[in-house]
Formats: structure tokens, sequence, C-alpha cells
């Protein structure tokens, strides 16, 4: 017989355990389809799924798979195609309203009068399509400390909460890592959030809780959660790291984060925000399989 080098066996082992590592999809998620009857799912997690990582799909076309897999929302669409989801039985769960950006937001009294006047605007749009919540940011610090930009934001949420109150639609202002992707963001970290909403005191600003994002910030997933959970309105999931499937070559425990969101009573949506590495139908499927407990 041939030698094989030490470097040769080496490799052929760690191919082999990657093998073994990797996650098995079922049949079904190997060939998902959206034909049939609908996936029944155990209704303790209401999923959303988001339609930025998806461009090759258009709005209906998520709809349908969406709906037939279980989800019971679509994220993150603009505001004309906010109706689209109610034809299959789906609700827009969260809304584009021109509230800002990531880094143009909250935290700069000059961005409140031009947020006001697009949620004017696009607030009716959400009420008639029944989207229940719309996304909003802080903004960056460009120099600004966190206790200006506080003030700032709690400035900006008081102004807007009796329109949002009376509409019975919540703004949610995201939680973001300035670790890997949005150097400067002055929103992350959960305490920093906490303490805006608990000062603007209305259950129509909360906060959209991203667990990508917060896992790399401060981990401790399950305890910040239900610590926090009266100012959460809403979540986003997404492989640690890369924000890719949630499957087992990343190291968020999705199934015991899920009941730990369970077991506060959460009646929003979790949705799913994270890039498809293969076939993004079966992705998307396995994600809610792990994330329906």
């Amino acid at each position: 017989m041939p030698s094989i080098s030490r470097r040769t066996m080496l490799q052929q082992s760690l191919a082999g355990a990657a093998l073994v590592a990797s996650p098995m999809l079922s049949s079904a998620e190997q060939q998902p389809t959206d034909t049939g009857a609908p996936i029944a799912r155990k209704g303790r997690i209401h999923q959303s799924v988001c339609k930025g990582p998806y461009p090759k799909f258009t709005v209906d076309e998520l709809c349908r798979y969406g709906a037939h897999i279980g989800l019971k929302g679509i994220d993150l669409l603009q505001p004309e195609d906010f109706e689209i989801p109610k034809k299959y039985g789906l609700t827009c769960a969260m809304g584009y309203a021109g509230a800002g950006t990531i880094k143009d937001g909250l935290n700069r009294v000059e961005n409140h009068a031009p947020i006001e006047a697009a949620l004017r605007k696009n607030i009716p749009l959400a009420v008639k399509a029944g989207v229940p919540n719309l996304i909003t940011f802080s903004g960056n610090r460009n120099g600004m400390s966190d206790e200006e930009g506080a003030k700032n934001t709690i400035l900006g949420l008081k102004r807007l909460k009796p329109m949002l109150e009376d509409a019975n639609v919540t703004l949610c202002l995201e939680l973001l890592n300035s670790k890997v992707n949005h150097k400067d963001y002055m929103a992350d970290h959960t305490a920093w959030g906490a303490q805006v909403m608990a000062e603007v005191g209305s259950t129509h600003c909360k906060l959209l809780y991203d667990i990508y994002h917060m896992q790399i910030m401060e981990g401790d997933l399950i305890a910040t959660i239900q610590k926090n959970i009266a100012y959460i309105g809403h979540f986003h999931t997404g492989g640690v790291p890369g924000r890719n499937d949630l499957n087992d070559m990343q190291e968020v425990q999705w199934d015991g984060v899920m009941r730990g969101i369970a077991a506060t009573g959460f009646t929003g949506f979790v949705a799913h925000e994270f890039t498809p590495l293969g076939d993004p139908r079966a992705a998307l499927l396995q994600a809610v399989n792990r994330c329906d407990v």
C-alpha cells in the first residue's frame, strides 16, 4: 500500500469530523415546497421572516411559502407591500415607515421632526393593513455621549407616543451590535434601551431585541430577555457568528432561548433575519422547526 502522510491523514480526519458535525436536514427540509397541507405549529412562538435575506423571492412567494411552513408574519416590508401578507393569512409583523436610519436616528433632536412627518404619513397605512409594529433606530454616537443620546431619544419618543397610542401601533427601537456590524451605533446594549423605554413609559414604544446582535454584545440572553420583557416588543434571529442559518455550527441554543421567551407569556413575533448559506427554503424551514417549542 502507498504510504499516507500525516498531513493527509489529518485532512481526512478533519473532513470526516466536519461531516459528522454538520446539521442534517430531514428529507422534507432538503426538498421543501409550498404544496400540500400547511405545517401545523405549537403556537407558543409566533414566527415571522424578514424579506431582506430573500432577494430572489417576491413578497408573494415568500408569503406563500411562509404560510405553508407555519409562519404567522412577514417582517420589514415597505408601506407599498403592507397589504400583501393578508392574502395568505399572514400579518406584516413589522414595517418600515421612514422612522430614521441606523446611522441617523432618534438620538439627535434635528431628526425628530422628519421622523414624525414620515410616521404621520405611514401610520395610517399600517393601521389599514393591520401592521402592529414599525421600526426605528437610535442612530450612531458620532461623539455624542450615551447619556445625551438617551435624553434625546426619550424626548423624541415622548413626542411620538400620543400618535402611536391613538393608532394602536408600536414603534420598536432596534438593538444592534457595534462590535462587528454597526460600528458606533448607540443602542448597542439592552440596559440603555430599557432605560429609555422606562422613561418614555408607553406600551407603544418598545425595543426590537435582535438576538444575534445582543449575543455578540452581551450574551446572557435568556436572563436579559426575561428581566426586560416589559420593554421588548419584537425579536429577530440570526446565527452567531456570521448571521447565517440557525444550525449546529453556531453558538446560540435556539430552542432554549425560545422556551425562555415563551415562559414570559410574550405574544408578539419572533422574526428570522439571517442570510441562508444554501437552499433558502430549507434553511428557513430548519429555523422554524428549531424555534417551534
